[in-house]
């Protein structure tokens, strides 16, 4: 059974930081392109990060600069670090795995807020 397995959210003061990690079991994510997608109430679900199985990372303009993606294919996690949040990056963060199958963890929230 594949799990991602989300953590880290919180609430976090405007131009402060988190880090968020998600764990898998069940797949390897070294053969799979794992990415970070986010949802704000009302809004559609969107594109944050990813990184390929090539090790090439991606993001959205929204937050290039100030989020970084990273993996640890030792401990098949990979994380989202969040420097200088503002409050239109509150949303629910999903991870996300695509490879010969696509996967979703169950979110973690991230509020922005003073």
């Amino acid at each position: 059974q594949v799990q991602l397995v989300e953590s880290g959210g919180g609430l976090v003061q405007p131009g402060g930081s988190l880090r968020l990690a998600c764990a898998a079991s069940g797949i390897i994510f070294g053969i799979y392109r794992v990415g970070w997608w986010r949802q704000a109430p009302g809004k559609t679900r969107e594109f944050v990060a990813d990184i390929t199985t090539g090790g090439i990372t991606n993001y959205a303009e929204s937050v290039k600069g100030r989020f970084t993606f990273s993996r640890d294919i030792a401990k098949n996690t990979v994380y989202l670090q969040m420097n200088s949040v503002k409050p239109e990056d509150t949303a629910v963060y999903y991870c996300w795995a695509r490879g010969p199958s696509a996967y979703w963890g169950q979110g973690t929230q991230v509020t922005v807020s003073s």
